[in-house]
C-alpha cells in the first residue's frame, strides 16, 4: 500500500491522544474550540465507519484530568490507556493496542503536536506504520510549535490531512446510504456547511410550500 491509496474503513485505525483539560489549557496555536470540534469529527468518523480506535491519556489522575467525555461516550466499552510517558510508544499497553488492530495505517491526533503527537508518530514510522495526522484536530503551545512540528512530521514521512478530509475519504460516494446520514450528522454538528445542510432540510421539508409566491 502506498500514500496514493485512499484511506478506507478497512485499512486504517485511529489513535487519539491526550484530549484532557490540562492539555487543552496549553493550546495557543488555535482557538481551543477548533481541535475540540475537529477531534470529535475524527472520533465520530471512526465510530460511524467501524474503524478501530485507541484512546489514551497521560497522567489522568495526577495532573491532566480525564479524556474529553464527548469522545469516550462514543466508545463506552473502550478502555482508556493511561500512561506516564509523553511518548505513547514507550507504553506497552498502547503498543499492544496498536498491534491488536491488525492495521498498518494509523490516523494519529492529539495534544500537543510537538510532543504527544510527534513522538509516537516518529516511533511508529520507524516501525513501518503509515501515519496520517489531521492537523486541524491537533494543537500546541504556539502557532510556531504546531507548524514546525507538522513540518518535521511531513519530512519524516507522515501525511498531513484534515478532519473532514478523513470523513469524505471514508465516505467517497454519497450513494453509500448506510453511512450517508451519519456523515450529514457530523457536518451538521461540526462544520460551517452544517448551516446549509440544516437550511436545505428545512426548505425541502414542511416549510417548502411557503417558499413560493403567494
Amino acid at each position: 500500500m502506498t500514500k496514493l491509496d485512499m484511506l478506507s474503513p478497512e485499512n486504517i485505525a485511529i489513535a487519539l491522544i491526550d484530549y484532557q483539560p490540562a492539555m487543552y489549557q496549553g493550546v495557543q496555536s488555535h482557538d481551543r474550540l477548533i481541535p475540540f470540534n475537529n477531534v470529535q469529527v475524527v472520533a465520530k468518523a471512526g465510530k460511524l465507519f467501524g474503524v478501530p480506535t485507541i484512546i489514551s491519556t497521560v497522567a489522568e489522575k495526577t495532573f491532566s484530568g480525564p479524556f474529553m467525555p464527548e469522545i469516550t461516550e462514543l466508545f463506552p466499552k473502550q478502555a482508556v490507556i493511561d500512561r506516564t510517558s509523553m511518548n505513547a510508544w514507550l507504553d506497552e499497553p498502547f503498543r499492544k493496542a496498536v498491534r491488536e488492530t491488525g492495521r498498518k495505517r494509523f490516523v494519529v491526533a492529539g495534544l500537543w503536536t510537538e510532543a504527544c503527537v510527534m513522538f509516537v508518530a516518529l516511533e511508529m514510522l520507524k516501525e513501518g506504520y503509515e501515519i496520517f495526522v489531521p492537523a486541524d484536530a491537533c494543537g500546541d503551545l504556539s502557532v510556531e510549535a504546531h507548524n514546525r512540528s507538522m513540518d518535521r512530521l511531513v519530512q519524516a514521512g507522515a501525511v498531513p490531512i484534515t478532519s473532514l478530509q478523513l470523513v469524505f475519504e471514508l465516505q467517497q460516494d454519497w450513494a453509500r446510504q448506510e453511512t450517508y446520514e451519519g456523515v450529514m450528522d457530523i457536518l451538521r454538528a461540526h462544520s460551517p456547511y452544517g448551516i446549509q445542510v440544516r437550511f436545505s432540510k428545512w426548505a425541502l421539508g414542511e416549510h417548502a410550500s411557503e417558499a413560493g409566491p403567494r
